[in-house]
């Protein structure tokens, strides 16, 4: 069996990453080179308005859809769970789907296809049949497949509408951008069924709303809604839920077009220097913030962005 969807790769040819089979070790999370290319390919242009594919289609509906949108906005590519009957819980299944689509990606969207739901955390079901040697490494490639996506050069949204409890929430704690709805629901619910976050939970969530309120949630295994996340500084942002159910994905497309718009390459060393800048100390980090803003003296971009303020236009960035 295969393991994840195929996320975007690291590496600095930033060509498509298959997560390799489930039983296969999933390689580990590359550094990324301040020299290379800011874009991410992910593959077959499309001609319509948006085009959604099946990431290995079956005899049944497909789990997971890349949809890549077009018309001007073909650098944004859309990542959705569609797995209604379990909540888009993570199972095998779910994991197993691959990406097989072309396109040059500046923006990753992870949102769901399944009303009041974003992903309900592991299908206990499924893992109550899972022999006790399965178990481990299962959950230890949702982490490595999250860690990649926490890893990924360019920006990723996660719009929540819904439910996002046990390793729902740690993937969206793997984005760097959370939008919730009001009707969502959020939570580390792992302690309430004697386990804990296993999939980066205890790491990512510490480092986002701090020690002792992290503690408070994992401990509790309490359930927030959108806008208590948003006072706990869970998500960055907050919307009223509308009647189709979508309030949070349509305010994350709109973010993901506004940072579309910018610097491919100038958002690439920001996000690089952020990341790495945060697990050192401030003199290191600042050093890794030179180390990234040299990059981009030397880039076409930079000069196209002062072309394009002399000559008051748009500016046109390639991302080099």
């Amino acid at each position: 069996m295969k393991s994840f969807y195929t996320l975007l790769r690291t590496r600095t040819n930033l060509k498509p990453l298959l997560f390799r089979g489930y039983a296969e070790e999933i390689p580990k999370v590359s550094k990324v080179d301040v020299n290379a290319s800011s874009t991410v390919n992910v593959s077959e242009s499309s001609k319509a308005d948006v085009t959604t594919t099946a990431v290995e289609s079956g005899p049944s509906a497909p789990e997971v859809l890349l949809t890549t949108l077009v018309d001007g906005h073909e650098d944004i590519v859309e990542i959705s769970l569609n797995r209604p009957e379990r909540k888009n819980a993570l199972g095998k299944e779910l994991l197993s789907q691959a990406v097989h689509q072309n396109n040059t990606a500046r923006c990753i969207l992870f949102r769901s296809m399944v009303p009041g739901a974003f992903c309900a955390g592991a299908d206990l079901k499924e893992r109550l049949e899972m022999a006790q040697d399965e178990v481990g490494p299962f959950v230890s490639r949702i982490k490595e497949a999250f860690s990649k996506i926490f890893g990924l050069p360019i920006p990723t949204i996660a719009a929540i509408d819904g439910i996002a409890l046990g390793g729902g929430l740690e993937m969206a704690l793997a984005c760097d951008i959370r939008i919730a709805a009001t009707s969502a629901r959020l939570g580390l619910t792992e302690v309430r069924l004697g386990i804990m976050p296993g999939a980066g939970g205890t790491q990512r969530l510490p480092r986002l709303i701090g020690n002792a309120r992290a503690k408070e949630l994992i401990f509790t295994g309490r359930i927030l809604d959108g806008t208590a996340a948003f006072e706990k500084l869970l998500v960055n942002e907050v919307v009223k839920q509308n009647e189709q159910m979508d309030a949070a994905y349509k305010r994350a497309l709109e973010l993901a077009k506004e940072i579309a718009q910018q610097g491919p390459l100038a958002i690439r060393m920001a996000k690089q220097a952020i990341n790495k800048g945060s697990q050192v100390d401030l003199q290191v980090g600042l050093e890794i913030e030179e180390g990234c803003y040299d990059t981009i003296l030397t880039s076409e971009d930079r000069l196209e962005g002062l072309r394009a303020f002399q000559e008051k236009r748009k500016p046109i960035f390639k991302g080099i």
